[in-house]
């Protein structure tokens, strides 16, 4: 029964997601004449020049970064991408193609295509699936160069692909366009997954506190501190891990703490809400430790 309420949660999500996705390309970028990051940017200059299907087109470009990736991400993984993937080509392809798409302001476009493609994008993320396409290619850089900056990387070929649409659509505003709908999506991804603090504080109460803690070093590479928590009603023994860190790591710890202790409870505040001397760097009173 959890396995089919987990699977059924995924697909609501994707259905959502997939919308938002061909809503970004299809209703707000393709009449607007530029071409954003990733393989869609691709398949939108593949529809300019040769009238190509968006959504099939993105599908088979990504076939060779599925093979490519294959060994590094995990058949689990790619296999939720790919039913992702799917609905994204069946938003795209199938109800959007019977739509008129939005023929207004490119510079709406442009800022309404990269939010609604943020939201898109983040609710994949918090199912552990994604769109595909340049995602693969960026993780599976990332497995092999643990070093690089994958904000580097994706802004690289985002950049790339942006780059494109000036001698396609002949105009530079296509590449201006572009980047304004890359900036609004990686924002919007932001704010819809982390929230808006620049920093968190996390308050993890659970029986596996040494388990979790070297989880969150592990997978988020963040010390914490462990101490332990006496019920003062039923007198039950708990372990509390106290764990500050930035903004963008909260998913991955808050992740990892229901992955060792689906029952555990997780607490997450603003570092200014934090108080203390022992969190705060005497020699610079507005570091955290």
């Amino acid at each position: 029964m959890k396995n089919f309420r987990t699977v059924l949660i995924d697909q609501m999500y994707n259905i959502v997601a997939g919308l938002l996705y061909a809503v970004s390309i299809c209703y707000f970028a393709q009449n607007a004449n530029f071409a954003p990051g990733g393989l869609s940017g691709l398949a939108l200059i593949g529809n300019y020049l040769w009238d190509l299907p968006i959504g099939i087109t993105t599908l088979v470009l990504n076939i060779p970064l599925i093979l490519l990736s294959l060994k590094f991400l995990g058949k689990t993984f790619l296999a939720k991408t790919l039913i992702t993937m799917l609905w994204c080509t069946f938003f795209q392809d199938v109800v959007f193609t019977r739509i008129p798409g939005y023929s207004g302001d490119p510079l709406l476009a442009a800022v309404f295509s990269g939010i609604t493609l943020g939201v898109s994008l983040a609710l994949m993320y918090m199912r552990g699936t994604s769109s595909g396409g340049t995602d693969f290619l960026t993780m599976s850089i990332k497995m092999l160069r643990p070093h690089l900056s994958v904000g580097a990387v994706t802004g690289l070929i985002d950049l790339v692909i942006i780059l494109l649409g000036w001698p396609v659509f002949g105009s530079v505003d296509a590449v201006l366009y572009g980047l304004i709908t890359t900036a609004a999506t990686s924002l919007v991804i932001d704010k819809v997954m982390y929230g808006s603090s620049s920093s968190k504080m996390l308050t993890i109460v659970t029986t596996k506190g040494q388990e979790i803690a070297d989880c969150i070093a592990r997978d988020a590479d963040r010390g914490s501190t462990m101490l332990r928590a006496l019920g003062t009603y039923t007198g039950t023994e708990r372990q509390m891990l106290l764990c500050v860190c930035a903004r963008p790591q909260v998913y991955t710890i808050r992740t990892a703490a229901y992955r060792i202790d689906p029952s555990c409870m997780v607490m997450i505040s603003d570092t200014s809400e934090v108080y203390g001397e022992g969190f705060i760097d005497p020699e610079k009173p507005s570091a955290f430790l």
